[in-house]
């Protein structure tokens, strides 16, 4: 589940299912998107996760349900409907990455406005290694955060950063031993500062962002590109191969 508590003008969101690295599925992400669109008055967000993890990704084992002969994917429009509720929040969010933040983990830290990782955290999308393609919007973010050739390395490469280099790459901002703890010392001192000029910048980032944002063509093809990965033999050998705990043999079908 997910716990939400207001401290002060500051809410922190905690993922709270240990049991899986608080994998998330479509109902822990309906819940936070609940949380946030609920908490409009306050002044700044923290969302991390409980024990040890950030988010390990989506839950892979609940994700893809079958219909009749067909899969549907179960988790999609609930991410992408809270990572818009992150990005469009009138409050800054902050990611408090206690630990690993793996695949959807990851691209859930990407659409928060600051990131705060904890030593020993890593970072990594391997959807590449499951056969998962990302949607547009999230490469988009991802690009626009850590510039094309770091993005590159993410999602061609599979490549997994620690907190400090992931804070060389731009991809977090500041990193502690105790990620909520400067979270939410942060979360304090822009709760701190004057509400309208903070909101006001954050809704202009977002507008300078959203200027360089994919034509129609552009997003049209990479749903096509998207569609087809989801429907390929690739990605049910990804989801076997991850389930039976061996390499995927792909052959890009």
């Amino acid at each position: 589940m997910i716990h939400f508590d207001e401290r002060g003008r500051v809410g922190i969101a905690t993922i709270d299912r240990e049991e899986r690295r608080n994998a998330l599925n479509a109902e822990l992400c309906d819940q936070l998107r609940g949380h946030l669109e609920g908490s409009a008055g306050l002044r700044a967000i923290v969302i991390t996760g409980a024990g040890t993890a950030f988010c390990s990704g989506a839950d892979l084992v609940s994700r893809f349900a079958k219909e009749g002969d067909a899969h549907s994917d179960t988790f999609r429009p609930a991410f992408e409907e809270v990572l818009d509720a992150i990005v469009g929040h009138p409050a800054p969010v902050i990611a408090a990455i206690n630990g690993p933040a793996i695949g959807a983990g990851m691209q859930l830290a990407v659409a928060c406005d600051v990131r705060v990782a904890a030593l020993g955290a890593r970072l990594a999308i391997p959807g590449g290694k499951l056969g998962i393609h990302l949607s547009a919007r999230n490469i988009w973010r991802l690009a626009q955060l850590v510039g094309q050739g770091a993005a590159r390395d993410f999602l061609l490469a599979g490549r997994s950063v620690d907190a400090e280099e992931a804070q060389r790459l731009g991809l977090v901002q500041h990193v502690d031993h105790d990620a909520l703890s400067t979270a939410f010392a942060l979360a304090g001192e822009i709760a701190a500062s004057a509400p309208l000029t903070v909101r006001g910048h954050k809704r202009a980032l977002n507008l300078v962002a959203e200027a360089q944002w994919l034509s129609d063509e552009a997003q049209a093809e990479i749903a096509a590109l998207e569609a087809g990965a989801f429907a390929s033999d690739d990605l049910q050998e990804g989801m076997a191969a991850f389930a039976e705990k061996r390499s995927p043999e792909f052959k890009g079908s």
